[in-house]
């Protein structure tokens, strides 16, 4: 299994690659993709209509101000949706924050932190997820804890 990164700009990333780092530690395969559910969103709904067949377990989806991004794609795949809330909208990120995170009864979406703490917690999130079906991945984040959440 792997886990696709969205984020809604190219701005994003180096928020992002934090989860990118994580997944890593954790042995978990990731591809990161810009795509905007405004500027891109038919970009969007073909990652995401696709994203289990491509092999994909858990969709990370990061965007600030509307964040409508993470929203997006939970309509559009039925996989575990982690949302990250960037700043760049309101001081510290609380419109990206309360925009994810009020998502309609059906839609769910996981929502993290705002920022690299966000981005950092849903790659564990996810090593977490894919821990419940892969003993190796287990093992890591039984070793992640007992290293005190640091690698």
């Amino acid at each position: 299994m792997k886990v696709l990164i969205i984020m809604g700009s190219e701005s994003d990333k180096p928020v992002m690659q934090e989860s990118q780092h994580y997944l890593q530690y954790f042995s978990i395969e990731s591809e990161m993709v810009v795509a905007s559910a405004h500027r891109n969103p038919d970009k969007v709904r073909d990652l995401c209509i696709n994203a289990e067949q491509n092999g994909f377990g858990v969709v990370i989806a990061a965007a600030g101000m509307a964040a409508a991004l993470p929203g997006v794609v939970s309509a559009y795949t039925s996989l575990p949706v982690l949302g990250v809330p960037l700043d760049g909208g309101l001081p510290g990120g609380i419109d990206a924050l309360y925009s994810i995170v009020q998502m309609p009864a059906g839609l769910p979406v996981g929502t993290l932190a705002v920022g690299k703490a966000g981005a950092r917690n849903a790659a564990i999130l996810a090593a977490r997820i894919f821990a419940l079906s892969d003993k190796a991945v287990a093992a890591r984040v039984a070793a992640f804890k007992q290293n005190g959440y640091r690698i």
